[in-house]
């Protein structure tokens, strides 16, 4: 996987041999995006059955992976298909197991890739031509096995011939839209201009946005959508300005199970994260520090919700379900 810790600084590589080292790279960030993770976790699980015996063993892994971030449904989604898969594998000969295991993370590879071209394909139609579009966080080939959700849908538009440009928030504290949005757009020679987080508001009052699109890391079934801190802020300025606010996710994104986002864990994250920039102090020693990871849009806020099945709108108690029917 690529250490999206380095970039943009440096492309680097890391490669896992075992499951825990699959879980560091997840909790640390190396690899991150809902469905990337999710990826990497079906693949985590299927490279450690390649040394264990036992089902005791299988479990261990799967609630190894299942601890190293809490908000994204993504994971926890692959897990429980893995474990589906191997359920169905338990009376073959482990030497099976361990191949179809390895079989079924690659389907789950490809599949992603897939799911994030058509959603590209079905939310391209939104995007208005001529205009900017805002994005917050990184929610591109990065952050997915390939092509990605909220930027799979800007590439959709760019290859069905609209003349857009990018707006990409830095996205403190972990800068995810200055290192990895920027980075990614300007590979695809797409347009890509850098703002910082505050000054959206002021962007999106000139009239100068078309429309503000974001992936997800977790939506309830009321419409609520958890994505990256500051996602909320956003949506709030999109709305008072008159701006389409859309979210761009696969159906495994969402988690039918909770009411509404409410009920979504919160991933709190180390204050180093928040007083230091690469290394170096920006806050004074012993400054306290809040670090959620994440914060929750409520449905109202949210224009769409475009999905590999389809687009869904308000009420989204209904269209989410749906899609998924």
């Amino acid at each position: 996987m690529i250490d999206q810790t380095r970039l943009p600084r440096e492309e680097s590589y890391v490669t896992c041999t075992d499951y825990q080292q699959v879980a560091e790279a997840i909790r640390s960030m190396v690899i991150r995006g809902a469905p990337a993770i999710g990826v990497a976790a079906a693949m985590g699980i299927a490279l450690g059955m390649q040394r264990a015996e036992s089902a005791a063993e299988f479990e261990i892994i799967c609630d190894t992976l299942a601890h190293t971030r809490p908000t994204a449904v993504n994971l926890f989604w692959a897990i429980d298909r893995m474990r589906r898969r191997y359920s169905e594998l338990r009376d073959r000969s482990i030497d099976e197991i361990r191949r179809e295991l390895i079989v079924e993370a690659q389907q789950i590879r490809l599949e992603d890739i897939a799911i994030n071209e058509c959603i590209g394909r079905n939310g391209a139609s939104l995007i208005p031509d001529g205009k900017t579009v805002l994005t917050h966080c990184n929610a591109g080939a990065l952050a997915t096995a390939g092509y990605g959700t909220a930027l799979g849908v800007i590439r959709a538009a760019v290859a069905s011939g609209k003349k857009i440009d990018v707006f990409a928030d830095e996205t403190r504290p972990f800068l995810q839209g200055a290192r990895l949005t920027v980075w990614e757009l300007q590979h695809d020679h797409i347009p890509a201009t850098l703002i910082t987080d505050n000054m959206a508001g002021h962007f999106l009052h000139s009239g100068r946005i078309g429309c503000v699109v974001v992936g997800a890391d977790r939506i309830a079934s009321n419409g609520d959508v958890a994505n990256k801190i500051g996602t909320y802020s956003v949506a709030v300025l999109a709305k008072e300005n008159g701006v389409p606010f859309y979210v761009a996710a696969p159906i495994s994104t969402l988690d039918l199970t909770l009411a509404s986002g409410d009920q979504i864990p919160i991933e709190q994250r180390a204050a180093a994260e928040v007083t230091h920039v690469h290394g170096v102090s920006v806050a004074p020693e012993g400054t306290p520090v809040e670090n959620p990871a994440f914060d929750v849009t409520p449905f109202r806020y949210v224009t769409a919700i475009v999905t590999e099945r389809g687009v869904a709108r308000a009420p989204y108690a209904e269209s989410l379900r749906k899609l998924v029917s």
